[in-house]
């Protein structure tokens, strides 16, 4: 990695080192436990959060809501499907190594052959041709095969930029930055402009729903976003299926397993 790479990627790797060292609960299981009821809501940075919550809303009214319009504006619809679709072809091979490491073996080669069908066939993914043959796109990082390994959520933080994580998904997210083949296009000027272009396209995909969300989310956006984050991340970790919160005392709460092992 060239060495004007993005002063980013030293952070998330501090946060992630820091995380593990201090923040993450590991247990000897090798699946998430079920959340209790006090730990639903417990914020213990909340004074930072907020105040890293209201940054970001500025950052995206100021600047990359205005871009986010213009090329919404600009870029025919095929034009920007195919953005989106070359992005997320990009991160197919982490997608496909995380199933592995998860003992998803059948899923990670689904995902590898979604990888393969759309880099050639698909014309370096612009095109989503793998969809017709039955390989819907699924979303698995690093963040999720950590929990699957046992490690615990630790605390939430609201990040400049990049947003809400728990700790463990920090920790995540810098193995998810620099599993990114964007990272290592040379010159790093290009690079930059990979990564600028995904995030407008991503910030763009959002603009439909931005009505929606203003009325769903009430008068706290923050406790909104917060649980609506924690909610996501649960049903991603145990595949759409999430134990029942053990605040439920008058039924037997079963723990449902990750999938075996797909041979």
């Amino acid at each position: 990695m060239s060495a004007s790479r993005p002063a980013l990627v030293l952070l998330v790797a501090l946060a992630a080192a820091s995380s593990a060292c201090t923040m993450f609960g590991v247990t000897p299981e090798s699946k998430p436990a079920p959340v209790a009821l006090d730990e639903e809501t417990w914020d213990p940075f909340e004074p930072f959060n907020r105040a890293m919550f209201s940054f970001n809303e500025k950052f995206d009214q100021w600047l990359l809501k205005p871009v986010a319009r213009g090329y919404d504006w600009v870029m025919p619809a095929t034009v920007k499907q195919g953005v989106g679709n070359f992005f997320s072809n990009l991160i197919q091979p982490r997608v496909a190594l995380n199933d592995l490491l998860q003992g998803k073996f059948t899923q990670s080669a689904r995902d590898t052959g979604r990888f393969l069908v759309n880099s050639t066939a698909g014309v370096l993914g612009f095109f989503d041709v793998a969809k017709f043959i039955d390989l819907e796109p699924k979303e698995e990082d690093w963040g999720q095969t950590f929990a699957v390994w046992g490690v615990g959520d630790g605390p939430y933080f609201v990040w400049p930029i990049i947003g809400p994580r728990y700790a463990r998904d920090t920790a995540g997210f810098g193995f998810d930055w620099l599993s990114n083949p964007v990272n290592y296009v040379n010159p790093p000027a290009a690079s930059w402009g990979l990564w600028g272009a995904d995030i407008v396209d991503t910030r763009a995909r959002f603009l439909p729903a931005e009505k929606v969300l203003e009325q769903a989310m009430g008068d706290d956006k923050y406790v909104f976003i917060r649980e609506a984050y924690r909610q996501r991340r649960r049903n991603l970790i145990y595949d759409g299926n999430p134990p029942k919160p053990s605040f439920f005392e008058d039924e037997v709460e079963s723990k449902p397993p990750k999938p075996a092992p797909q041979l």
